[in-house]
């Protein structure tokens, strides 16, 4: 019985990337419209790259949910 206790804390650990994703996402968000503000002529430029970089920091947190769904559905039913 212990051992779905600690697959539960791990699941918890897994789904707390997303918190890293979320600061770095606003850091990344407020860093374009800073950088509109003083060229906003390179405005597209600088979406299309903040659009590329959020993108790719949102993965991390879609692997830490996966990572935690696997964990809750899968791993409990190895010992069943």
């Amino acid at each position: 019985m212990t051992d779905f206790g600690l697959v539960a804390i791990a699941a918890g650990i897994a789904v707390c990337a997303g918190l890293g994703t979320g600061i770095g996402e606003g850091i990344a968000a407020s860093k374009a419209v800073e950088a509109v503000g003083r060229n906003p002529e390179a405005e597209g430029k600088i979406r299309t790259m903040m659009i590329l970089g959020i993108a790719l920091t949102e993965t991390v947190a879609i692997y830490g949910l996966l990572i935690a769904i696997i964990l809750i559905f899968v791993f409990p039913s190895l010992y069943l």
